[in-house]
C-alpha cells in the first residue's frame, strides 16, 4: 500500500489552483474542509486553520489579503492600509471592525470579487504602493491617509495626515529625533509627499487642509484640537516649540508665544503614573516661574465637547 503524500497546508490565502498545482486533489481539499485542517477563506482562497487568526485585526487583515489572491493587480488600502501602517482612527471606532477594502488601477479587469471585501478603482502610481511585512501589496502611509481623509471634516482629517507626515518623516532620518518632527525642512518634506498622493486622487480640495498638517502633533486630541482651533479661526499655535527652563528644555502641545500661553491636552494616562503627575507638576511650575500661562482640556473632551475646548482656549487667548 503507497503511503499517503503529506502536505503542507498554506500559512498564507493561497487559490485552489495554487493547491492542485501543489498535488493535492478536489477530494483531498474537500477532506481537509471537512475536517477542519483547511479553511475557506472567501470563494476559491483556501488557508491553514491553524493559520487563521484568532484576533479581529489578524482576521481583517487576511480576508483582504485572500482578495489579492485573485484579484493580483488590487492592493490593500483604505481602512486595511491604515490597519497595516497602524494609523490612528479619528473617531470613536477601529479599523478592523470595519469591512476590509482594497483598491484596484482603473485599467484592472477583475473577474470575481467577494462581498466580503470593498473594490475601490483609482489611479495607482508605482510610487505609492509598497509591501506590507507579509509581501502584500499595499499603499503607502501618505496615499492611505489622503484615501481616507478625503470625505472627512478638517479636524479628522488632521487626524490622519499628522500621522502620515510623522511617518514620512521616519523614512527620510536614519535616527530621528523629537526636534526633527518640528524641522520646517522635514515638514514642508511630508506635506510635498501628501501633495502628490492627493494630486494622484485629483483631490485638490484636501490642499488647504495638507498645508495643516504637522508631524509634531503627537495624538489624536491634539491633531483634533488643532483642526478645532483652525475653524474656530483662532492664532495658530506652535507645535512642540522647545521652551528652555531651569530644568531642562520641555515641549508643550501647543504654544502662543505672543500670549505667553502653553496647551496641554491630557490624555487620562498621564495621571496613572504617581511619579509621573510629580514630575507634571514641577514642569509645570517652572514654566509657570518664567513667566507662562497655561490651558488645558482632556483629551476626551475634544473628543465629544470641541466647542466647550476651543472657548476655554479662546478665553485664554483674551480673544
Amino acid at each position: 500500500m503507497r503511503t499517503p503524500r503529506p502536505f503542507l497546508l498554506p500559512s498564507q490565502p493561497a487559490s485552489r489552483e495554487t493547491l492542485l498545482s501543489s498535488g493535492m486533489t478536489p477530494q483531498m481539499i474537500r477532506t481537509r474542509l471537512e475536517t477542519g485542517l483547511l479553511v475557506r477563506v472567501r470563494r476559491g482562497v483556501f488557508l491553514s486553520a491553524e493559520a487563521w487568526p484568532d484576533d479581529e485585526i489578524g482576521q481583517h487583515l487576511m480576508t483582504a489579503r485572500a482578495e489579492l489572491v485573485v484579484s493580483p493587480a488590487a492592493v490593500l488600502s483604505h481602512r486595511t492600509a491604515a490597519l497595516v501602517w497602524g494609523l490612528p482612527h479619528p473617531g470613536m471606532e477601529t479599523w478592523e471592525s470595519r469591512t476590509p477594502e482594497v483598491t484596484e488601477p482603473i485599467s484592472s479587469a477583475t473577474k470575481s470579487r467577494s462581498g466580503t471585501v470593498v473594490h475601490h478603482r483609482a489611479q495607482m502610481p508605482g510610487h505609492h504602493v509598497t509591501r506590507d511585512s507579509a509581501g502584500y501589496a499595499v499603499t503607502t502611509p501618505a496615499r492611505t491617509a489622503v484615501d481616507l481623509s478625503v470625505k472627512l471634516d478638517l479636524p479628522q482629517a488632521l487626524v490622519l495626515l499628522d500621522a502620515a507626515a510623522r511617518q514620512v518623516c521616519d523614512g527620510m532620518v536614519a535616527r530621528i529625533k523629537r526636534s526633527d518632527y518640528i524641522s520646517p525642512r522635514l515638514i514642508e518634506a511630508a506635506r510635498d509627499v501628501l501633495v502628490d498622493a492627493a494630486s494622484a486622487r485629483r483631490s485638490a480640495s484636501l490642499s488647504p487642509t495638507i498645508a495643516l498638517a504637522h508631524p509634531g502633533r503627537e495624538s489624536v486630541a491634539e491633531s483634533l484640537s488643532a483642526g478645532h482651533f483652525e475653524l474656530a479661526r483662532l492664532p495658530a499655535p506652535l507645535v512642540q516649540h522647545p521652551i528652555r527652563t531651569p530644568l531642562g528644555t520641555f515641549y508643550p502641545d501647543f504654544y502662543w508665544p505672543e500670549h505667553r500661553l502653553i496647551g496641554e491636552c491630557d490624555g487620562a494616562s498621564k495621571y496613572v503614573d504617581q511619579s509621573a503627575m510629580v514630575r507634571e507638576k514641577q514642569r509645570e511650575q517652572v514654566l509657570l516661574d518664567e513667566g507662562n500661562r497655561f490651558v488645558r482640556w482632556m483629551a476626551r473632551e475634544v473628543m465629544l465637547t470641541p466647542h466647550v475646548v476651543v472657548d476655554r482656549v479662546a478665553r485664554a487667548l483674551g480673544w
